[in-house]
């Protein structure tokens, strides 16, 4: 396993993860909701940050590496699958929002997994759609988690209107990939 900071950013993110569920286990006598609820934020902010530094340092210093292209997306999944669990315990997202959006990126992992084996990868690379989708969540969870409101801003208000468009967009992305993907089903199929 290479050692770099890339990598060392990456497992920062993955340990920020129990971090921010933690959180929500201290006692209310120790600390407010409302400190939690910006800890929290804070720390998955953090990570997002990492998941962001991690990829440019990789690239820019040439330290990419095949654990890295591994660890990074699952560090990613990780933590938004925790936070929208997290969400949904606070009762401030729907469970089937988090269930469509788990679900679409375990299906879409799987999905790459096997395209990689039989030598398509290419075609279920990242997309622009992935891309808008993966902004548009990362913006609404710490606004989710945040949940007062700041500066005047019904943040809570724009953070579910937020996941809301991560959801659509999730299925959107998720049909696109499954399109791309089809053809080489259907030939895999075809050999069997």
């Amino acid at each position: 396993m290479p050692l770099n900071i890339p990598i060392l950013l990456t497992w920062l993110r993955i340990i920020l993860i129990p971090l921010m569920i933690a959180i929500y286990y201290v006692p209310e006598s120790w600390v407010h909701a409302v400190g939690r609820d910006q800890a929290a934020t804070a720390v998955f902010v953090v990570a997002a940050i990492t998941d962001w530094l991690d990829g440019y340092l990789a690239r820019r210093w040439q330290q990419t590496s095949a654990f890295g292209a591994f660890l990074d997306p699952v560090a990613d999944k990780l933590m938004v699958a925790a936070a929208l669990i997290v969400l949904v315990q606070l009762d401030r997202l729907d469970a089937i929002l988090a269930a469509i959006i788990i679900g679409r990126e375990i299906t879409i992992s799987a999905l790459r997994e096997w395209m990689a084996q039989i030598g398509a990868h290419r075609s279920v690379a990242v997309s622009m759609i992935g891309k808008v989708k993966t902004a548009a969540q990362m913006v609404a969870i710490p606004l989710l988690l945040y949940h007062a409101p700041f500066a005047g801003v019904d943040v809570s208000l724009a953070g579910t209107w937020l996941i809301y468009i991560a959801a659509v967009l999730t299925l959107w992305s998720m049909g696109y990939y499954m399109r791309m993907a089809w053809p080489h089903l259907i030939e895999e199929d075809r050999k069997r």
